[in-house]
C-alpha cells in the first residue's frame, strides 16, 4: 500500500497551528521547534503564545530578526504552492498575543525551570516578540555602537585637510571626501551608496589618509562577507595603492576568516571580547549581506579604539540570513553629538558648497553625528537607469511604468511571449565566448561573460534558473553536461578553494590553451588559468539568480519577473538587478508584475533601528 506522504506538513501538530502549516504559512520545521520549546518549559503554553512563537522561529528563517506582532498576518506566499489565502486564517487579536505573552512561561521562566526562549520588546512602533539569542545580539550591538560613539580618535586637522586635498582635489562638494573625512575621525563610520558611487574608490582613500597619519605599520584588515567579494575588494585597493602612496601588498578576507576558527566549537571564532582583533582599522565592503549575527561577533572583537568602517548599499538584497543591519544602522536614529573637529571640517569650503546640487542637506548634516554618509552621486550606468533604479527603490510604481512604457533606449519591458531580442542577445554572447575560447583569445572571451546576463528571481519553476538555463541552452544548440567542457563555456564556482585562489561566485570561460582545454578567470587586468580537474565545484551558468548577481556587473542584463503572487518579487530584487546593468536592462513580464514587486518591500523586522524596552 502506498501512504502519501508531504514533508511541508508536520505530523502530531498543535491544533493551533494545523490551519497554518497547512496553508504554508508555517513550515514543518517551525511547528516542530515552537513545540520542541513550548515541551522543554514543563509548563502550558497558550495556543496564541505557541503560534507566536511559531511565527517566530518562521521570522528568522525568513530573514527577520523577530515578529511585528501588530502586523502577524502580514504574510507573503507563492498561491500556486498552496492555493489558501493568509488573510482567511484564523489570526489572533494582537492585543490578546500581546497579553499572553506578557504572562507566559516562555517569555518569563517559569518555577519548573529557568529556559525563557522569547523576549517580548516594546517599541514606540509596537510590540517586537524575539528568539531571545537574536534580541541578546541585536542589544549587544546597540551598546557596542553606543560605546565607540562616546568618544573620538586624535588626529591630526591640518594633515587630514592636507590629505584630503591631495586626494580629492575636485571643487565643490565630493561626499567621498566627506565619507574619507568622517572614516578618520570617528570610532564607526558607515559609507553607504548604489552600484558606481565610488564606495571602494573612498575607500582605498581612507586607507591612505590613516596611511599618512600612522605610517606603513598600521594594522589594517579587509574584510567581506563572501570569499569573491573579498577578492573584489583587494584587487580594487591594490590597483589604486601606487597613485595613493600606500602598500601594494593588502590583503582581503572573509568574516569568518578574520574572526578565526575555535577549536571544539560550531558556532564561537577565535577572536571575541576576550581576544580581540589587534587591527587599528577594518573594513568591511558588501556590508549589507552581513548578518545580524555576525555584525554581534564582529564588534565583539573589536577593540574600542580601533576604527570600524562599514561599506555598502542598504537597498539591495539583504543577508541570506537573519538581519539588515546595514540598512537598520543607516537609518538608526541619532543621539550622538558631531565630533567637533568634523563640524570643522565640514563647514569649511572643502567640504561643502551649499549652492552645490550634491549639498547635503539638513537631515543628512544631522546624521553624520552618528558616523553615516551616503553617496549619491553614480559614475557608472546611465542617467536613465539611474531614473528607473531610483524609482524603483523610493517605491513609486507609477513613475516605474512610465519610463518603462516611454520608450527609453536603456531599458525596455517586454512579453513573456516575445523573446526574439532575449535570444539575439544570448545567442551571439555565446558565439562570440565560442569563437575567443576555441581561439585561446581568454580576454575577449572574459570579456563576453559580462556582455550580457540572463538573471532570474527563482531557482526552479517556469521563472527560475533551471528552466531558463535549458531554454538558452536550446537556443545556443548545446546539449553538453557539468562534465562536458568545450571552448567559450561559462562556468560559475558554486565553492570556496582558498587554495587555488578561486571563490564561490566566481564566473569563468573554457578557453584552449596549449592544445588542451582550460578554464580562464579574470584578476584584475591578469588571467589565471586552471585546468578544469582543479576546480572543486562548477558548474556551466547560462542564467543566474539575482541574489548571485550581486557585487557583479554587466553591460546588459535580461530580468526574468517571476508572477506578482511571488513572495520573492521584491522592491529589493528588482533595484538589485536592474543596478546590475551598465548599458540595458530588459524586463521579461507584465506590467502587473512590476507594479508588485515595486509596491511590496522586504519587511525585515527588527528593533535596531528604534528604541527598545
Amino acid at each position: 500500500m502506498t501512504i502519501d506522504f508531504d514533508a511541508r506538513i508536520a505530523v502530531n501538530a498543535h491544533p493551533t497551528l494545523v490551519p497554518f502549516n497547512a496553508a504554508g504559512v508555517l513550515s514543518a520545521a517551525d511547528v516542530h521547534v515552537a513545540q520542541r520549546l513550548a515541551a522543554l518549559s514543563r509548563s502550558d503554553v497558550e495556543p496564541d503564545v505557541l503560534l507566536a512563537t511559531a511565527l517566530a522561529v518562521r521570522a528568522v528563517r525568513l530573514g527577520s530578526v523577530c515578529v511585528e506582532i501588530d502586523r502577524l498576518s502580514e504574510v507573503a506566499l507563492d498561491e500556486d504552492e498552496f492555493g489558501v489565502d493568509p488573510d482567511s486564517l484564523p489570526w489572533p487579536a494582537p492585543a490578546d498575543v500581546v497579553a499572553a505573552l506578557e504572562v507566559s512561561p516562555l517569555v518569563t521562566g517559569s518555577t519548573s525551570g529557568p529556559l525563557r526562549p522569547l523576549h517580548l520588546a516594546k517599541t514606540p512602533e509596537g510590540p517586537l516578540l524575539y528568539l531571545r539569542r537574536y534580541f541578546l545580539q541585536e542589544q549587544r550591538i546597540r551598546e557596542l555602537l553606543d560605546e565607540r560613539s562616546h568618544s573620538h580618535p586624535e588626529i591630526n586637522a591640518d594633515r587630514l585637510l592636507n590629505g584630503l586635498r591631495r586626494h580629492f582635489p575636485e571643487a565643490g562638494t565630493d561626499r567621498q571626501r566627506i565619507a574619507a573625512a568622517l572614516a578618520s575621525a570617528g570610532w564607526t563610520t558607515v559609507i553607504a551608496g548604489g552600484p558606481g558611487t565610488g564606495k571602494t574608490h573612498t575607500v582605498a582613500r581612507v586607507l591612505a589618509l590613516m596611511f599618512d597619519e600612522y605610517g606603513p605599520s598600521l594594522r589594517v584588515a579587509l574584510a567581506a562577507p563572501t570569499g569573491r567579494a573579498a577578492a573584489q575588494l583587494e584587487e580594487s585597493v591594490r590597483s589604486q595603492a601606487g597613485e595613493l602612496g600606500m602598500p601594494s601588498d593588502l590583503t582581503a578576507t572573509t568574516l569568518h576568516r578574520l574572526l578565526g576558527w575555535k577549536p571544539g566549537s560550531r558556532s564561537r571564532f577565535a577572536h571575541d571580547a576576550d581576544n580581540r582583533l589587534p587591527h587599528e582599522l577594518v573594513v568591511v565592503d558588501e556590508t549589507s549581506m552581513v548578518s545580524l549575527t555576525m555584525m554581534a561577533r564582529l564588534l565583539d572583537a573589536l577593540r574600542p579604539q580601533t576604527r570600524l568602517v562599514l561599506v555598502g548599499d542598504p537597498d539591495q538584497l539583504a543577508s541570506v540570513d537573519a538581519g539588515a543591519v546595514l540598512a537598520d544602522l543607516v537609518h538608526r536614529p541619532v543621539t550622538e553629538q558631531i565630533n567637533p573637529m568634523l563640524k570643522t571640517l565640514i563647514e569649511s569650503d572643502l567640504l561643502d558648497d551649499h549652492d552645490d546640487p550634491d549639498a547635503l542637506d539638513e537631515q543628512e548634516r544631522a546624521r553624520l553625528a552618528g558616523g553615516v554618509i551616503r553617496l549619491t552621486k553614480v559614475r557608472r550606468f546611465g542617467e536613465q537607469i539611474k531614473q528607473l533604479a531610483a524609482a524603483v527603490r523610493d517605491g513609486d510604481a507609477d513613475s516605474v511604468i512610465g519610463l518603462l512604457a516611454a520608450g527609453h533606449s536603456q531599458f525596455e519591458l517586454v512579453d513573456p511571449s516575445d523573446l526574439a531580442s532575449v535570444r539575439d542577445d544570448i545567442v551571439t554572447t555565446a558565439e562570440r565566448m565560442r569563437r575567443a575560447g576555441a581561439d585561446g583569445d581568454a580576454q575577449t572571451a572574459l570579456a563576453g561573460l559580462h556582455t550580457h546576463r540572463l538573471l532570474c528571481a527563482h531557482r526552479q519553476g517556469t521563472s527560475g534558473v533551471e528552466h531558463w538555463s535549458r531554454q538558452a541552452m536550446e537556443w545556443i544548440g548545446t546539449t553538453a553536461g557539468a562534465d562536458d567542457w568545450y571552448p567559450g563555456q561559462p562556468l560559475l564556482v558554486t565553492a570556496n578553494d582558498y587554495d587555488a585562489g578561486i571563490f564561490n561566485g566566481d564566473t569563468g570561460v573554457v578557453v584552449s590553451s596549449g592544445g588542451r582545454l582550460m578554464v580562464a578567470f579574470r584578476r584584475g587586468s591578469a588571467v589565471k588559468l586552471l585546468h578544469p580537474s582543479q576546480l572543486v565545484a562548477a558548474v556551466p551558468v547560462y542564467a543566474m539568480t539575482i541574489h548571485r548577481s550581486q557585487g557583479s556587473q554587466y553591460e546588459s542584463v535580461s530580468v526574468v519577473i517571476p508572477p506578482d503572487r511571488s513572495a520573492l518579487l521584491t522592491r529589493e530584487l528588482l533595484y538589485t538587478a536592474i543596478t546590475r546593468a551598465s548599458g540595458h536592462v530588459r524586463l521579461i513580464g507584465t506590467e502587473e508584475s512590476i507594479r508588485a514587486g515595486v509596491e511590496r518591500k522586504v519587511l525585515r523586522a527588527s528593533g535596531l533601528r528604534t528604541s527598545v524596552d
